[in-house]
């Protein structure tokens, strides 16, 4: 998303509705929304409707299903985010 020079740089919007997976092809779900630091102005986390087979309780949560995820690493590849993730 943004950071150093050569990065490259998309909307959220643009980013809302694609499918979310792991470096290692784990697919996650669907990207919901993000969450961000109003102190800051950064995202921190993303929120994620969890794809049908995904263990969920593996998972961080949130009151509406969505698994929450902290935004380490993120790269939007097409149709895909592909994120940097290790279970807590």
């Amino acid at each position: 998303m943004a950071g150093r020079e050569g990065d490259m740089k998309a909307f959220v919007t643009e980013l809302k509705g694609k499918t979310v997976m792991t470096k290692d092809g784990q697919i996650l779900g669907i990207l919901d929304n993000f969450m961000m630091n109003t102190r800051s102005g950064k995202l921190e986390t993303m929120l994620i409707a969890p794809a049908e087979n995904l263990e969920t309780r593996l998972f961080k949560g949130d009151q509406e299903g969505h698994v929450v995820l902290p935004i380490k690493t993120m790269r939007a590849v097409k149709d895909v985010v592909v994120v940097e993730y290790e279970h807590e």
